[in-house]
């Protein structure tokens, strides 16, 4: 994994250094298609390489996260039943002191009844 790291960043570095309009021939010689059906061939080796090296990893991590969300099914169901439909809820609102609050909407028939003791519960 480390060496695909570093493999990336040194292909990122080298398409930035890039080369600068005057050093780019007028028409291009002969045998560039050649040269650039090689560089396309060595890069589809590379990619096939780095795939072959992260597959264990990525089929681990698809166990993992498969066997995480067995065991979130039944609290993922509850907080959903709870929380009921998503278009019942204002965007998220950030306070001045950082706090993050989900308003829920208001029926579209007005602003809520009090209760028998005056109360209007929020």
């Amino acid at each position: 994994m480390r060496a695909v790291l570093i493999l990336a960043a040194g292909i990122g570095l080298a398409l930035a250094a890039g080369t600068r309009a005057e050093d780019v021939p007028a028409a291009p010689p002969a045998g560039v298609d050649e040269g650039f059906d090689l560089v396309e061939e060595g890069a589809r080796l590379i990619l096939r390489h780095m795939m072959r090296q992260v597959e264990p990893a990525l089929d681990d991590m698809r166990r993992d996260l498969g066997t995480a969300l067995a065991e979130w099914e039944p609290a993922l169901r509850q907080l959903a039943a709870l929380a009921g439909d998503i278009a019942n809820y204002e965007a998220p609102e950030m306070l001045p002191n950082g706090d993050i609050i989900i308003r829920r909407k208001r029926p579209f028939y007005g602003p809520a009844a009090p209760g028998p003791n005056g109360e209007i519960d929020l």
